[in-house]
């Protein structure tokens, strides 16, 4: 259900108390067998609030001095790099990161100018430095990196993850061991963690100029010189995040038609309007909110958004406005099958919950699909390897190859998607949002939503884990199933719930890791009323499978 609030501007009583946020992340002690505050790594790293005892400094001594521990295990001996976006949480959870990591004897690389980090010039900077692309320049010993974000999140949240030598989302492998350790650590009192003192590490820290070294290597993965021809007038808005720094330099270093819509960095994120629950959420795929982005789209060729650690994106055009994720990574796998001279051999990666259009795209293209189950992690091997030249997210977060089918980064890049909609602009002076209606005049007009339904702790453990055996039913409405998943096709990998398919139709269902839910994605080729069909078929489906 929508708030009635939702896309409105924000109001002072939506806003964080910066100082009690401050004060619980120092003061606030976990209570290391409470499963709510201990350390755990979801797909996208440890993310929690200082108010609610799950993201306070005792979990960032831990997680820290876990990774520490399990880099010198893997015999990862090169420089740590350290990043932070712009949540108030990040930068007193990046100084007790510095003071371990410095504590523990790992040279450690900060932003030269003391700037905001975004999640892919982390990656880049890793690939680059380890000399796995690009213009490398190779280090000593292997190179590994944490960035500090909860994405796009509320501003009461604080985020941590960990992106090991490949450049990527750290597999559950790691994630797992490390989420393990540090909650030893918890139960512990921290003995066994190590800790210098902030002036120590103002001494013994180094810098690496994330923003220039990204910037300059865009030319290696979009044509960006179309973009600057072709006078494309492009609105990036970097919703407060650490993307701010980003956007200006782009448009000097290539000479574009670029303004950056909105420069204003506040932690408490004042300047947003309202998402669907009426909270702040830096979510540039929600049109509530974008909603300032998108009333100003009649400005601009192109609009674009991205959260807090620019790993995810949003595109708007006039004639649309926010386009959805999923019909702008259909687009954006058309325009790059047909213009980028990739090796034909290589696959196109997608989640299993993303849409079918891609299927299609990837079909037309003459190329093998990848699906694989939730999480980016997914795509870091087949990207590095150049077995796959694109991964995509139903979340809007994606990355590609570089123009000579090398990678670029291992880690979403919304970035790049953003500046590829200019590119497509550019090149074919048609917007996205104009491709996308030829795709759907080939390839049928899917209706996509997901929609959450309730679930014990018990149920979801059991959806977790539940084998297609289970799921007795030979239809989906009026269809006949064709395959039932609990295995994502592309890699084997358990999927964490079961999937569900017809010839036009399919529902996915997932436990929410936060939640008493959980999700149910669906698709229809046969329109909006067959898909409300569709998903009132998979919860009485899953509910029979679960009792």
């Amino acid at each position: 259900m929508v708030d009635p609030r939702a896309g409105t501007p924000a109001e002072p009583k939506d806003l964080v108390d910066l100082d009690a946020l401050a004060a619980a992340y120092y003061d606030r002690v976990p209570d290391p067998d409470d499963p709510a505050q201990q350390v755990s790594f979801g797909t996208s790293g440890h993310r929690g609030s200082s108010l609610d005892g799950s993201f306070n400094e005792a979990h960032i001594l831990a997680t820290t001095q876990a990774i520490v521990e399990y880099r010198a295990r893997a015999g990862i001996e090169g420089p740590m790099l350290l990043g932070r976006d712009t949540h108030a949480l990040s930068l007193p959870a990046w100084q007790t990161a510095l003071e371990v990591l410095i504590g523990n004897d790992v040279v450690t690389l900060v932003d030269t100018d003391d700037g905001f980090t975004p999640t892919p010039a982390v990656s880049h900077a890793i690939l680059r430095l380890n000399g796995l692309s690009g213009r490398a320049e190779g280090a000593h010993g292997q190179v590994d990196g944490i960035v500090v974000t909860p994405s796009h999140n509320p501003p009461r949240d604080g985020g941590f993850k960990y992106n090991p030598p490949n450049g990527g989302p750290a597999g559950s492998d790691i994630t797992g061991w490390v989420q393990d350790r540090a909650n030893a650590l918890l139960r512990d009192g921290l003995q066994g963690v190590k800790r210098a003192t902030t002036d120590q590490t103002r001494d013994r820290v180094e810098t690496y100029d994330f923003l220039t070294h990204y910037v300059n290597d865009l030319g290696a993965v979009l044509d960006m010189e179309a973009i600057a021809r072709a006078g494309v007038r492009i609105g990036a808005d970097p919703l407060g995040g650490a993307s701010v720094a980003y956007w200006g330099r782009i448009g000097e270093e290539y000479g574009l038609d670029l303004t950056v819509v909105n420069a204003q960095v506040d932690p408490q994120w004042g300047f947003m309007t309202l998402d669907h629950d009426a909270k702040i959420r830096m979510d540039c795929s929600s049109p509530y909110a974008m909603a300032s982005l998108v009333a100003q789209r009649d400005l601009y060729d192109i609009a674009t958004g991205n959260d807090a650690d620019a790993d995810r994106h949003g595109i708007v055009t006039p004639d649309a406005g926010l386009m959805n994720p999923n019909h702008f990574l259909a687009v954006a796998i058309a325009y790059l099958a047909e213009h980028r001279g990739w090796d034909a051999a290589a696959g196109v990666g997608k989640t299993v919950v993303s849409s079918r259009m891609i299927d299609r795209v990837v079909a037309d293209a003459g190329r093998a699909l990848y699906e694989v189950p939730v999480g980016f992690k997914w795509f870091v091997d087949p990207l590095l390897s150049g077995s796959v030249v694109f991964g995509g997210e139903e979340s809007a977060g994606a990355s590609f190859l570089r123009r000579d089918g090398s990678v670029w980064t291992t880690d979403k890049d919304g970035i790049i998607l953003a500046l590829l909609a200019a590119e497509i602009q550019a090149v074919t002076d048609r917007s996205p949002s104009q491709h996308y209606a030829g795709l759907t005049a080939r390839h049928g007009d899917p209706a996509y939503a997901r929609v959450d339904s309730p679930a014990t702790r018990d149920q979801k453990a059991r959806l977790g884990a539940l084998d297609p055996s289970a799921i007795t039913a030979t239809e989906l409405a009026g269809a006949p199933i064709t395959r039932i998943l609990s295995h994502a096709p592309g890699n084997d990998a358990p999927i964490g719930g079961i999937k569900v398919e017809t010839a036009d139709a399919w529902f996915a269902a997932r436990p929410s890791g936060t939640e008493d839910v959980y999700k149910i994605y669906a698709e229809s080729f046969e329109g909006p009323d067959h898909l409300a069909e569709v998903q009132e078929a998979a919860r009485a489906t899953v509910d029979a499978a679960l009792t």
